[in-house]
């Protein structure tokens, strides 16, 4: 396993942030449905998060790894899968949970759901509940942050954009289109694909022409590393070139993270499309067990490690006994945040 030049309080960071991501998908996971989930959790109750629940389990090394480098000035674009990268970012863990309760403490006062859910505040431009959508949105910001630092003869250091998105968005136009305007005109965004194998219900290799993700991004002369995305500390090191080389202002470049979805589509789906060896497999590349592994052999206590768990997993109890006693949103809040496009705009 690689692993990257940092301390060990920043791994011991690192590890936490992959344990609170799971915590938190795994309690999503339950609450969507109400009952005994596929994975042996008891519910009670009906289901507390409204609209379809997208889960991001095993991938938590990817968000992890790249948002150690960011902050809270940077900006970040996400997929239907973003729980990890809004939680890595540093979203507020208990607003989001109330957000996918449809609550009005959300972030979005309930209105946002999972699949799209904003934080400005940290730089979190929103998930995105269509495929390939946030490239766009990042390439947008990443310019606007290139305007931005042009007309501030005083800056510092650079505001980058960070673009999460899935190897089936690949596959879709706003890639190409997104790559090749970030390119022409030099912006500071980092692209991140996170490779989970799966576009919905179907494998996306066959789908998929040529070498995938890094092999497009350097067809456009975009640099492109690929990396293990279940090894968070190789994620890390790789990730941090990348944003440096961002934030130097030569560019956009891309991160190819091979990781594995562990489970279906939604939190609803058993997958079983799947071939169970296949999935056994990427189970056994489990990213927060095999930092913690490292962290074992480095000599941190198995009893400071199952702490930190312990901690996540009551912050997420915690979070989850708020969202549920929090109130539901004012049914005139349906007639704010809607766009005024201009009386007889459609006649």
């Amino acid at each position: 396993m690689n692993s990257s030049p940092v301390d060990a309080c920043e791994r011991r960071a690192l590890y936490r942030t992959m344990l609170r991501i799971r915590a938190f998908e795994n309690a999503a996971e339950v609450a969507s449905q109400g009952g005994v989930s596929a994975y042996g959790q008891q519910a009670a109750g009906a289901a507390k998060v409204r609209g379809p629940l997208h889960l991001s389990t095993g991938q938590e090394a990817v968000p992890a790894g790249v948002c150690a480098h960011l902050t809270r000035r940077d900006y970040l674009t996400s997929t239907h899968r973003g729980h990890g990268h809004t939680l890595a970012k540093g979203a507020e863990l208990t607003r989001m949970m109330c957000e996918l309760f449809g609550k009005a403490t959300g972030f979005n006062g309930g209105k946002g759901g999972s699949m799209h859910i904003a934080d400005f505040s940290v730089g979190m431009l929103g998930a995105n509940g269509v495929v390939a959508a946030g490239l766009p949105i990042a390439v947008g910001a990443a310019h606007a942050q290139k305007l931005r630092a042009s007309q501030d003869a005083g800056a510092t250091g650079r505001d980058i954009t960070v673009c999460f998105f899935g190897d089936g968005a690949i596959n879709r136009g706003p890639f190409l289109d997104a790559l090749n305007w970030a390119r022409v005109y030099a912006l500071p965004v980092l692209f991140v694909c996170e490779d989970n194998r799966w576009s919905a219900t179907t494998s996306s290799g066959p789908m998929t022409a040529g070498d995938g993700a890094s092999a497009r991004a350097q067809a456009l002369d975009i640099p492109a590393t690929q990396v293990d995305g279940n090894d968070v500390f190789a994620v890390h090191a790789a990730a941090a070139a990348l944003v440096a080389q961002v934030r130097d202002g030569r560019g956009p470049r891309l991160l190819h993270a091979l990781t594995y979805r562990v489970k279906g589509h939604v939190s609803v789906d058993a997958a079983a499309y799947r071939d169970p060896d296949e999935l056994a497999a990427a189970l056994d590349t489990d990213p927060i067990a095999r930092a913690r592994d490292v962290l074992l052999g480095e000599g941190v206590s198995a009893a400071e490690l199952d702490a930190l768990e312990s901690e996540a997993l009551v912050e997420v109890q915690e979070a989850l006994a708020a969202a549920d006693a929090a109130p539901w949103p004012d049914p005139c809040a349906a007639f704010t945040d809607v766009q005024d496009m201009g009386a007889g705009q459609w006649i």
